[in-house]
């Protein structure tokens, strides 16, 4: 099997059975199946004048997703939600046809040292429903199915495998795992895996075909079903994927969506100020090309 690339500083090389890169997209892989964008946010240490301020901003096509490691976010949006999450919880917004949130620090640790460690996951939504209406869900860590095989303690963050099912309302088939490992134990699971797959390694290393990999890289399978490697002791891992979309998907900014003509609305849209407002917000962040004219 030497069918994998690896993706460092964007020069590829056939090292094996999967490709490999620091985040998603990058320029070989665009998306695994439905997911779109992957970000990993820290490990950050703010003092007590630093602050997470991400201010009101649109997103349309999309189902975005916050999982935290550490520290807490208060989310709001155009709903009308104000939810703060956690670590161990999820944050799930559908865009659909357009939401607009703010994240930032909560009021009572503004004055604090604090911590923030996440991930945040774009998922894009099926042709059929991106223009559907917005919602939001949050579900509590103690609703997340969570089971120990050997010395592997398993989360189902979102979607549907291995005989479990998140409570996430995922809206095609899909799957985001957390694997960690106590000490080092090979994983087998490719035959329960469907669509494309692929791996983040958060902490420790894994090992495949006598490759080692480390943090903060993503393994693209080129086949899910050959998902077979070796995790390192106290080692964290992201197994995501799903069916692919038949069309191709087109990210600008914020926006997902699967023509052009969707993507031009929402700008138009966003430019004129006639998204639903988050309540009590009240900045304006500009288009990408505004911000380089100015």
């Amino acid at each position: 099997m030497s069918n994998i690339k690896l993706i460092i500083e964007e020069r590829p090389s056939n090292i094996g059975n999967f490709m490999v890169g620091r985040l998603l997209p990058f320029r070989e892989k665009r998306m695994v199946g439905p997911l779109a964008f992957i970000d990993h946010m820290g490990p950050t240490c703010m003092s007590d004048y630093e602050n997470l301020d991400v201010p009101p901003h649109p997103h349309i096509g999309l189902s975005t997703l916050t999982y935290l490691f550490e520290g807490s976010i208060m989310h709001k949006d155009s709903l009308g939600t104000e939810m703060e999450i956690k670590p161990g919880q999820i944050n799930w917004m559908t865009a659909g046809k357009g939401i607009v949130h703010s994240e930032r620090t909560p009021d009572y640790l503004r004055s604090s040292n604090k911590m923030l460690h996440g991930l945040q996951i774009w998922v894009a939504l099926p042709k059929e429903l991106e223009e559907m209406e917005p919602s939001f869900f949050h579900v509590p860590e103690n609703q997340i199915p969570e089971w120990k095989t050997d010395n592997i303690a398993f989360k189902l963050i979102a979607g549907e495998v291995l005989g479990k099912k998140s409570p996430v309302p995922v809206y095609s088939p899909l799957y985001l795992l957390e694997l960690k490992s106590t000490s080092r134990q090979t994983v087998t699971i490719g035959e329960h895996l469907f669509g494309e797959s692929a791996l983040y390694i958060l902490e420790g290393s894994i090992e495949s075909e006598g490759n080692v990999f480390g943090p903060k890289q993503i393994l693209i399978a080129k086949d899910s079903k050959l998902c077979t490697f070796d995790m390192a002791e106290n080692t964290t891992i992201y197994i995501f994927g799903g069916d692919p979309f038949p069309e191709e998907r087109i990210i600008y900014w914020n926006f997902v969506a699967s023509t052009k003509e969707l993507i031009e609305k929402a700008k138009e849209k966003w430019l004129a100020q006639t998204f639903d407002k988050v309540p009590g917000e009240t900045e304006f962040v500009p288009l990408p090309e505004q911000n380089k004219r100015q």
